[in-house]
C-alpha cells in the first residue's frame, strides 16, 4: 500500500516546513524529490525509509523520514499524520517515528545486522540488544528526533543527514574506546550506502545509545535554579567591601545573594568544568593535538567576521554591535601565538548534558546545526567548548525574560541584574572546575574566550532568527554587554 509518487511528494512539500527539524523554514521550498524509498515493514501498517532531497535556493539539502503507512489512522497517530490518498487501497501517511509498532523492527534490524536495500544495521562488537521495546518519542524540541526504547536505549535519527560518518558517532564510539566515564555507552547505530558512484564512507541515520535513567539536563536544572533565584523576595546584602559585592548602588544584587539564595547551581557548574576537561584529554587522546600556526588563527578570525557580515545582513538588529565585535575579532587575527587544537563538542550548552547519580554526561557531538560537516569536524582550541558553555549560563539566566519588554523598566532592570549575578556566579564556578582538573584555564585566555564567545553570540542570532524568532532577544539582550567589554569569566 503506497500513494504514488507524485502525490506523496507534494503532501511532503507542504508537512515539511511545519516540523520543528526542518532547518529551511525561512525559505520556501523549490523542489522535493525522494532519492531512495526502503521498505521496511511491508503490509497494513507498513514502515518505508525515505530520503528526501529538498532544494531551497541553491542549496539542496537532505532528510530522512520513516513514513508509516495505514488504511485506519489511530487517533493517537492523527498529530502526526502528513495526509490522505486516494486509490485502489486509500490510507493514510505519517510520521512512522511517533508510532511504538513500526519503531521496534529498528532494533530488530540492529541486533540482527541486517541489511536492507542501501540500509545497514550494525551494533558494537558483543552488544545484545534486546527486541522486544516500544520506542516513544523524546517531547524536548531538538533538531533530531530521539526514540526511547524501554528505559533501555534511546536512538537519534539524524534528521538532516550530512555526508560521512556522523561526528556523534565517530565521537562516541572514539570515547568509549578511550574508557570514558562522562559518555553514555553506544550499541548500535544505522548507515547508509553512498549514491551510485560517489565513494567514501557511509552515511550515518541513527545512533543507538545507552538511556540515561537517572538522568535530569542541565539546562532544566539550571532553569529550575534561575526561577529560585528570580523568586528570591529581598536581597541578601554582602557586606559593603567584600569580593562578592560589585561595585554600584547601595542595595544592589550580588553574587554573594545568588550564593545564599537556595536552589543554587555553583557547584553543579564546577563538577561540570571537570568533566568538560576530562572530556577533552580523552579526545586529545583519541584524535591527537596539532599546532594551529599564525595564519590558521587569521583564518579563524576571518571565518568568524565573515559570518557576522552575513548575519548582519539577514537580521538588523544584529547590526549595532558590528563594529565592537569585529574589533574583537580583528584582534585575535593580530596574535602570532600558536594555538593547540583537537577534536572538540563543537556545540556545547547545558541541553548537552545530563547530571546522573553517578555525575555529569556529555552527550550530542554532531556540532552546531548550521555548521558545513568539514566544519562540525574541524579541530578547534577546546575553549571553544568552554565559550559555548559560558553563553550557555547566559541563556539560562535571560530565557525566563524573553518578552521582557512588556514589562515596566524597573521590573526589567531588576530580573536583567538578576540574571547577571546569577550567570557570572556560574560562569566562574564552571571555569574553575575546568582549570582545576586541567584545562586551560579561561582567565588566562580572556582574548580567546571573548572572541570564541562573541562567535557563538553571533551564531545564535543566526540560529534563533531562522528557527525560533521569539528566542532572539534572549542572545541579542547579551550581545551589547560581551560586544561592550562588560562580560568577565572570573
Amino acid at each position: 500500500m503506497r500513494p504514488p509518487d507524485r502525490s506523496l511528494t507534494r503532501l511532503l512539500a507542504g508537512w515539511l516546513p511545519r516540523q520543528r527539524w526542518f532547518g529551511g523554514k525561512d525559505s520556501p521550498i523549490d523542489e522535493l524529490t525522494i532519492d531512495t524509498s526502503t521498505e521496511l515493514v511491508p503490509g497494513d501498517p507498513g514502515l518505508h525509509h525515505l530520503v528526501l532531497d529538498v532544494r531551497q535556493n541553491t542549496t539542496t539539502d537532505h532528510y530522512q523520514l520513516l513514513l508509516g503507512i495505514r488504511r485506519h489512522l489511530p487517533e493517537r497517530l492523527r498529530p502526526h499524520q502528513i495526509g490522505q490518498f486516494a486509490g485502489d487501497t486509500p490510507g493514510y501517511l505519517y510520521d512512522a517515528a511517533h508510532d511504538p509498532e513500526l519503531a521496534r523492527p529498528l532494533l530488530t534490524h540492529m541486533a540482527r545486522e541486517t541489511t536492507v536495500g542501501p540500509l545497514r544495521f550494525r551494533h558494537t562488537p558483543g552488544a545484545d540488544i534486546r527486541t522486544d521495546l516500544d520506542g516513544t518519542p523524546v517531547t524536548a524540541e531538538q533538531s533530531n528526533t530521539s526514540l526511547v526504547f524501554g528505559g533501555t536505549y534511546i536512538c537519534k535519527l539524524f534528521r538532516r543527514l550530512s555526508p560521512g560518518v556522523n561526528p556523534d558517532l565517530e565521537v562516541n564510539l572514539a570515547l568509549s574506546r578511550e574508557g570514558c566515564t562522562h559518555v553514555p555507552a553506544v550499541h548500535g547505530w544505522i548507515e547508509m550506502e553512498p549514491p551510485d558512484g560517489a565513494g567514501g564512507e557511509p552515511i550515518t541515520l541513527a545512533l543507538l545509545s545507552e538511556f540515561l535513567r537517572t538522568g535530569t539536563d542541565g539546562w532544566r536544572l539550571a532553569l529550575t535554579s534561575v526561577r529560585d533565584w528570580f523568586a528570591q523576595p529581598e536581597p541578601l546584602h554582602a557586606p559593603p567591601g567584600s569580593p562578592a559585592a560589585p561595585p554600584g548602588p547601595a542595595g544592589a544584587l550580588t553574587v554573594g545573594d545568588a550564593a545564599a539564595a537556595g536552589g543554587d547551581f555553583a557547584a553543579e557548574a564546577e563538577r561540570l568544568g571537570a568533566a568538560t576537561a576530562q572530556v577533552h584529554r580523552d579526545l586529545a587522546a583519541a584524535f591527537g593535538v596539532t599546532r594551529a600556526a599564525a595564519d590558521d588563527l587569521r583564518a579563524m578570525a576571518r571565518g568568524m567576521a565573515a559570518q557576522l557580515d552575513r548575519v548582519g545582513a539577514a537580521v538588523p538588529e544584529l547590526r549595532p554591535h558590528a563594529p565592537a565585535i569585529r574589533a574583537v575579532f580583528d584582534r585575535l587575527a593580530a596574535s602570532d601565538d600558536p594555538l593547540p587544537v583537537q577534536r572538540v563538542h563543537g556545540d556545547y550548552h547545558l541541553g548537552q548534558v545530563m547530571r546522573t547519580e553517578s555525575g555529569w554526561v556529555l552527550l550530542d557531538f554532531e556540532g552546531e546545526p548550521a555548521r558545513t560537516p568539514a566544519e562540525r569536524r574541524a579541530p578547534a582550541h577546546p575553549l571553544r567548548d568552554v565559550a559555548g558553555m559560558l553563553r550557555s549560563f547566559e541563556y539560562a539566566a535571560r530565557f525566563l525574560l524573553a518578552g521582557g519588554d512588556e514589562m515596566p523598566p524597573e521590573s526589567a532592570d531588576v530580573l536583567e541584574r538578576r540574571a547577571q549575578v546569577w550567570a557570572e556566579r556560574n560562569r566562574a564556578a564552571f571555569c574553575a572546575g575546568y582549570a582545576a582538573a586541567g584545562g586551560p584555564d579561561p582567565a588566562a585566555h580572556t582574548a580567546l574566550v571573548r572572541a570564541f564567545e562573541l562567535d557563538k553570540a553571533v551564531y545564535e542570532v543566526r540560529y534563533e532568527a531562522r528557527n525560533r524568532p521569539s528566542w532572539l532577544p534572549v542572545p541579542l539582550r547579551s550581545l551589547e554587554r560581551l560586544a561592550g567589554g562588560q562580560r568577565s569569566i572570573e
